[in-house]
């Protein structure tokens, strides 16, 4: 692990690297890049890396694992947002609903009830995102698109709890452009869900594209990307 360990100016140089291309993909499409939210996903990545980030500039840190997020919060400074993009299972809730700034990957109403009442009994409102597997691969979660709707409708009657938009893991590929149909298609799915007004429902944030395919998916409206390799090089399992 010592040898492969990024030093401060490989990371401050990814992470410039990355913001520009974020600029040049907002300009393309004609957004503000302050519409779009770079997210260092800082799974298996330990503790120096992701302090090197952050005098970078980072704030937001996406995690997979519980036990990884609820570490790592205890020893970042208090301005990190953390955002939880793994599968999230019931009996791991109650530990991080108070220090998710946003948990992206609530694919089922069960999930999204563990949730609401966790919050509850911590005081503090849930943000999520609704988890789409808009390409319907079988090997990842998510609702389906044609689903997304009533869970939405369901799910925004719990108290405690906020949607605040939808996320989607694409398929990996090794042409972005394969992946920009399923971008335009979740892009489209919150469109069509934000003009029903559904109570306690948000449509402001479109979490989607990876450190392939992160210009694409902000030409095609996404405002949260979720960016490790391009910014951490290679993951290291089993680091941490």
């Amino acid at each position: 692990m010592e040898g492969t360990m990024q030093n401060d100016s490989d990371i401050a140089k990814n992470i410039q690297q990355v913001e520009n291309n974020i600029r040049s993909a907002c300009k393309r499409a004609g957004k503000d890049p302050k519409e779009v939210t770079l997210i260092a996903v800082s799974k298996t990545k330990p503790l120096p890396m992701l302090e090197k980030a952050y005098r970078q500039g980072c704030r937001h840190f996406g995690e997979n694992k519980v036990q990884e997020l609820t570490d790592k919060y205890d020893h970042m400074p208090k301005d990190v947002k953390w955002h939880m993009i793994g599968h999230l299972q019931r009996n791991k809730v109650k530990y991080i609903v108070d220090k998710a700034y946003l948990i992206h990957s609530v694919d089922s109403l069960k999930l999204a009830e563990e949730i609401s009442k966790e919050a509850g009994k911590k005081h503090v409102i849930a943000h999520i995102l609704i988890e789409v597997n808009i390409a319907g691969e079988e090997t990842k979660f998510g609702t389906t698109a044609d689903e997304a709707e009533s869970l939405i409708r369901e799910i925004s009657l719990l108290p405690s709890i906020q949607i605040e938009g939808l996320m989607t893991i694409a398929p990996y590929v090794e042409n972005p452009e394969s992946n920009r149909q399923y971008f335009a298609k979740l892009r489209q799915l919150s469109v069509d869900i934000k003009s029903k007004n559904i109570d306690n429902v948000n449509m402001s944030v479109l979490s989607m594209g990876m450190t392939g395919d992160y210009e694409t998916a902000i030409e095609e409206g996404a405002s949260y990307v979720r960016v490790g390799t391009g910014i951490f090089g290679e993951r290291h399992y089993g680091t941490v």
